[in-house]
């Protein structure tokens, strides 16, 4: 067998190719994607650390914190009620975490525009105004059988003026009841839901409680809700 000549060896491992290189593109590929990796990584941990620490601090479960998370949803409802009536403006803040049903109730009726046209169909001086549906005198016949409106309001009362309610168990095919009323009530909580307060306009609440009526509490002039408009922020 003949002898391969060294310089013919050389030649031959000439011939055959070396490793291939790496391109600068693919390694900064691989060292952008690792570095992504890892910053993931920190965030997630930086993110469950804080959340732990968060209901360890303030005794909350999971289920509590995420309960919590849907509770700011209520934010999101409208704070405040505008009340357009042909005596002037009247502005109501709603009770949205004491009187959540009767506040969702509320806000839909506006919504609809079921206030439009309604009639305040009672006024009971030292006591409320009333509008709504119903004809009757309602949760105040029995205030107004007993006197209890001519007695002097007791500066110590907790149920103030101004406070805006609807009555208790009304049935819904009486339609919904708003009573304001217009001074200190004893039992008011036993009589009405209170969803609001009168923060704008008070002077229209008693120009309203002042106007004339029959032997019924029925206003002698036609007063009414033009329109309910509903706003986030006064």
């Amino acid at each position: 067998m003949a002898r391969i000549k060294p310089q013919t060896l050389l030649q031959q491992s000439k011939k055959k190719k070396g490793p291939s290189r790496i391109s600068l593109t693919t390694i900064l590929t691989c060292s952008l994607i690792v570095a992504l990796f890892v910053f993931l990584l920190h965030t997630t941990y930086r993110h469950w650390s804080y959340r732990s620490k968060l209901q360890s601090e303030n005794g909350f479960s999971g289920s509590e914190t995420e309960a919590l998370h849907l509770d700011a949803k209520k934010t999101d409802l409208p704070g405040y009620a505008v009340f357009s009536t042909s005596k002037g403006t009247i502005v109501v803040e709603l009770y949205k975490e004491s009187a959540p049903e009767v506040v969702d109730e509320f806000i839909y009726l506006c919504q609809k525009n079921r206030f439009s046209g309604m009639l305040f169909h009672h006024v009971i001086k030292h006591y409320s105004i009333q509008v709504g549906n119903s004809q009757d005198l309602g949760v105040a016949e029995d205030w107004i059988l007993g006197g209890k409106h001519h007695s002097q309001p007791d500066a110590s009362l907790k149920h103030d003026a101004f406070l805006v309610g609807t009555p208790r168990g009304n049935p819904k095919n009486k339609g919904f009841e708003i009573f304001i009323t217009t001074a200190p009530i004893p039992d008011l909580s036993e009589k009405l839901i209170i969803f609001g307060r009168v923060i704008k306009g008070e002077h229209v609440v008693q120009e309203i409680e002042e106007v004339d009526t029959d032997e019924h509490y029925r206003p002698k002039s036609t007063i009414k809700i033009n329109d309910i408009t509903l706003r986030m922020k006064i």
